[in-house]
């Protein structure tokens, strides 16, 4: 996947998207050791995970989506990782629906 997927880089992190012609979107979560120790990267990996389920409904099925901590996600909070990862998203144009609207 890391070699035939298109990457795009953010500073929070790596996302990497291949054609999988299934009809469900699957997504890894991973955080080398340059992320920190492993309370550093499971804290990566689960803010990674949040941002990519409130984000879930919204992607393009048909897809492997890799998505890999980079140590300065470390100082965000769920809300900007969540941002970053809708923004790359965006880029790769794998996003389908638009944002729910509050009113």
């Amino acid at each position: 996947m890391r070699r035939s997927g298109k990457s795009y880089a953010h500073p929070f992190v790596v996302l990497i998207a291949s054609a999988n012609q299934l009809d469900h979107v699957r997504i890894g979560v991973a955080a080398g050791r340059s992320v920190g120790n492993a309370v550093e990267r499971n804290r990566a990996k689960r803010l990674l995970r949040s941002g990519a389920r409130a984000l879930t409904p919204r992607i393009r099925t048909g897809y492997d989506l890799l998505l890999i901590a980079r140590k300065p996600i470390l100082s965000q909070k769920s809300p900007a990782v969540q941002a970053a990862l809708e923004e790359k998203l965006k880029q790769a144009e794998l996003l389908d629906k638009p944002a729910p609207t509050t009113t």
